[in-house]
């Protein structure tokens, strides 16, 4: 029984290119207009990138639903997970002019992303000074819209995976 229909295989490619663009529009705000990463910011990207990662495993699996469904449930993991890293960013750490060695910080320095990738994965700035407007709009809650937006394509897409060709 063949998975890949064109919805399924348009909707999760709609999630490659959402979630690995806004980690693209994360290094140009930050290399073009000053943006500096939080580790809150970090651990965003961290989770934007495995969500591309499954959601583009998840377009090449055409002979077991189990096996794309299986994709698709890991890479909404790595969408809720940016979504919690950013509302935390948002509502905890923007609070404080301090992000002194957080939960983010420790798992950032254990798996030395930072040393593997700086200009990707280093985080250079404070939570709050991280969480600045832009376009009126708190950081933070961009990344909110960016993993809502995911989770709503990837629940369509794991729907797909269930329709029969």
């Amino acid at each position: 029984m063949r998975v890949r229909s064109i919805s399924h295989a348009a909707t999760t490619w709609l999630v490659v290119i959402l979630a690995w663009g806004a980690v693209v529009a994360a290094l140009v705000s930050q290399q073009a207009f000053g943006f500096e990463p939080c580790p809150w910011c970090v651990v965003q990207r961290v989770a934007y990138l495995l969500v591309g990662l499954f959601a583009l495993l998840a377009t090449f699996v055409q002979q077991s639903r189990r096996r794309a469904r299986s994709l698709l449930a890991l890479s909404a993991l790595g969408a809720a997970g940016g979504l919690a890293a950013a509302l935390h960013q948002q509502l905890v750490a923007a609070q404080s002019s301090s992000c002194a060695y957080t939960a983010a910080d420790r798992w950032i320095a254990m798996l030395r992303l930072d040393t593997l990738l700086p200009p990707l994965f280093k985080a250079t700035a404070a939570c709050d000074k991280a969480n600045e407007p832009m376009l009126g709009v708190p950081y933070a809650l961009w990344s909110v819209a960016v993993a809502l937006v995911l989770l709503a394509l990837l629940m369509r897409a794991t729907a797909r995976t269930a329709e029969r060709r």
